[in-house]
């Protein structure tokens, strides 16, 4: 039960082994939970559109993109996983299914044997360039051009403050700016 879902007069309840004082005002919760059910229902459809129209998941588009972003099309596995924000072993688990379809190899690293590089091949950078303006089209049809210009850049901005928020390190009940 999250504290958007509680009865706020429950935090008067004595037999609570902490009042809670800090709920969402109403305004508050209609915005958070029209921006999480919007988000939910946004990747959801941009998941579906990406797998129906290019056959990639959007964790292996995304791999992809960095790669082709990379120097040599080449990145260091722990870099790619801090970069898309995944765990190691679900990128490590993702890369294998690419790794199989002929998308990425993977090498020891030669600066550091401890390290891993993931290469896009050419068949991976063809698959991306196939598949980059179809998917752009779906971002672009579903977020971009639902919103105003000024929306779609406050959204930018707000979410690169969350982002870094989270990224400046651990965040526990409560957090203090």
């Amino acid at each position: 039960m999250t504290s958007t879902t509680v009865d706020p007069a429950a935090a008067d309840d004595p037999t609570t082994s902490e009042p809670f004082d800090n709920w969402l005002s109403t305004d508050e919760q209609v915005s958070w939970r029209a921006f999480r059910d919007g988000v939910v229902r946004l990747f959801a459809a941009l998941e579906h559109d990406l797998e129906q129209r290019t056959g990639l998941s959007s964790a292996e588009y995304e791999v992809l993109v960095r790669l082709s972003e990379a120097p040599g099309r080449t990145s260091r596995m722990s870099g790619l996983a801090d970069d898309l924000a995944h765990s190691r072993s679900r990128l490590t688990h993702t890369i294998r299914r690419m790794e199989e379809r002929g998308l990425v190899v993977r090498a020891q690293c030669s600066a550091d044997a401890r390290g891993v590089n993931c290469t896009m091949t050419e068949l991976g950078w063809t698959t991306l360039v196939a598949a980059a303006p179809q998917h752009v089209q779906s971002v672009r049809d579903r977020l971009v051009d639902v919103l105003t210009p000024e929306q779609f850049a406050a959204l930018g901005t707000a979410m690169a403050a969350v982002r870094d928020r989270i990224a400046s390190g651990p965040c526990h009940a409560p957090c203090d700016a």
